[in-house]
């Protein structure tokens, strides 16, 4: 038997020895160490030697079975070395190829919208701030000369919470919080852009949408401040040919109050099925601030006076970019999505 062992030594060795992949040297390490492997059948055969016998039969065996895995161990190492390098060498990389294009998502119209007009007006002098979309009624409507039971809050649409809160249905709600945040009455230069909610849903309409209001607290301002402010503001949106036309309306947080009507952006004002042959599209709403808003928000109306306007970021980049249906705003279609990777906004976008 001990011969047998020196026998089963010398042929793993020499197979170890030969190994040229891992699965190879695996195959060998079942083929002698398995628990079927020949030097499992030896220690099984040690049952018919005699007790002297089976102490060094056991040492030869162990003896080898150690030999046998240091070998194998030493030949793992060297052959997962050499599969390294040759992985290396087949896995160069030609820096000369050209580069797989990576798709980079853009930013999304609305937000391009919106950065641009906080742009402009900061550039203005106005200062950007926000409120809540979770408004009170005290603000929404009272401090906007809207009491209880007046009969222009039915054209609201509003999303009540409770019976004192909702979400807001315009960003005017936070020209009062401006002016009541202003404790040294100082003279007020604003913009307001955020979400508000009304119950409208369709393709020019949106439960949800965005909306910018503008608000100017100072002395001796007039309706000629707030024409020359919109122009600045609409021909920077939607070209320096775009022309206003302001037609007298009715809100009751200003006096007068204007609807202001933009050129069609389709057909340049000469007339169209879009602008129903009139050559004008509705755009924002706008007025000289109601005395009794600047009252009650702690301005003195016999020195102060101002303007506001209000107008939807959601339409000004349908009439912007030519988009048809205030929906594709929010589905998150890819398709629609993509046009807008280019980084020149000038260019041609087509729907």
């Amino acid at each position: 038997m001990k011969e047998q062992i020196e026998q089963i030594q010398k042929e793993a060795l020499q197979s170890i020895s030969d190994a040229t992949d891992l699965k190879q040297l695996n195959d060998i390490r079942v083929k002698y160490l398995g628990k079927k492997g020949e030097l499992t059948s030896v220690l099984r055969g040690m049952g018919g030697l005699s007790a002297e016998e089976r102490p060094i039969i056991g040492a030869l065996v162990n003896t080898c079975k150690e030999e046998l895995e240091a070998k194998i161990q030493e030949k793992e190492k060297e052959l997962e070395k050499l599969e390294l390098e040759k992985r290396i060498a087949n896995e160069q990389i030609d820096i000369t190829l050209p580069s797989q294009k990576v798709k980079r998502g853009s930013k999304h119209p609305l937000n391009r919208v919106i950065e641009e007009v906080e742009d402009l007006f900061v550039s203005m002098g106005y200062d950007v701030v926000s409120g809540p979309e979770l408004e009170t009624d005290e603000y929404c409507f009272e401090r906007l000369n809207l009491p209880k039971g007046h009969p222009a809050r039915d054209m609201q649409d509003s999303f009540y919470i409770t019976t004192e809160y909702l979400l807001r249905t315009q960003t005017s709600a936070v020209q009062a919080r401006a002016m009541m945040a202003n404790e040294e009455k100082s003279p007020l230069r604003v913009i307001v852009p955020g979400k508000t909610f009304r119950r409208e849903d369709d393709a020019t309409h949106s439960h949800q949408f965005n909306q910018v209001e503008g608000l100017v607290v100072d002395k001796n301002i007039s309706l000629a401040d707030l024409k020359g402010t919109l122009e600045v503001f609409m021909k920077k949106m939607l070209g320096q040919n775009t022309e206003l036309r302001f037609r007298p309306s009715y809100f009751p947080f200003t006096e007068p109050s204007y609807e202001v009507d933009v050129t069609c952006f389709k057909c340049g004002g000469k007339g169209c099925n879009l602008c129903k042959q009139t050559g004008w599209i509705e755009l924002l709403g706008s007025g000289i601030v109601h005395p009794n808003v600047l009252r009650m928000n702690g301005y003195d109306p016999d020195k102060y006076s101002g303007f506001a306007f209000g107008v939807g970021l959601d339409r000004l980049a349908m009439f912007k970019y030519g988009i048809t249906d205030i929906r594709l705003l929010y589905q998150n279609d890819v398709r629609f999505l993509k046009q807008f990777d280019r980084k020149d906004e000038e260019n041609e976008i087509k729907y």
